[in-house]
């Protein structure tokens, strides 16, 4: 984020967003993964659809993401203003251990994601 962009509201509100657990890991796995969807983050984090989107949308109004809808599907990644300053906070907290849980629970989803896919692939080739 440039700092001539950095407002006492916008600090005020950026800083509010991050005083919940929940909202930080949330802000971590989309940094780390440039976007997810919703359901990856409740699968993820082991959270309801609500407690998901209520936090999403908390961020959203803290201006910190912004959603792309995709059919049924709403992915979520940081805002390009925010991201910055983001970085330089998630810098000092990257090396939590709940961070770090989250992130490989993410890497297990991701990768069975890929060989069920490569699965159904194969399958489509040798039922033809």
């Amino acid at each position: 984020m440039r700092l001539k962009h950095f407002s006492l509201s916008f600090g005020e509100q950026v800083l509010k967003a991050l005083a919940d657990e929940s909202r930080i890991r949330i802000l971590f796995l989309i940094l780390r993964n440039k976007e997810m969807c919703t359901s990856d983050l409740e699968q993820v984090l082991d959270f309801t659809q609500t407690k998901t989107s209520r936090h999403l949308s908390y961020l959203r109004n803290a201006g910190l993401v912004a959603p792309r809808k995709v059919d049924q599907w709403v992915f979520y990644a940081i805002k390009e203003e925010a991201a910055d300053f983001l970085h330089q906070i998630f810098a000092y907290m990257e090396r939590d251990a709940a961070l770090q849980k989250d992130v490989e629970v993410y890497q297990i989803l991701f990768s069975n994601r890929e060989l069920a896919v490569n699965k159904l692939q194969t399958r489509r080739w040798t039922a033809s």
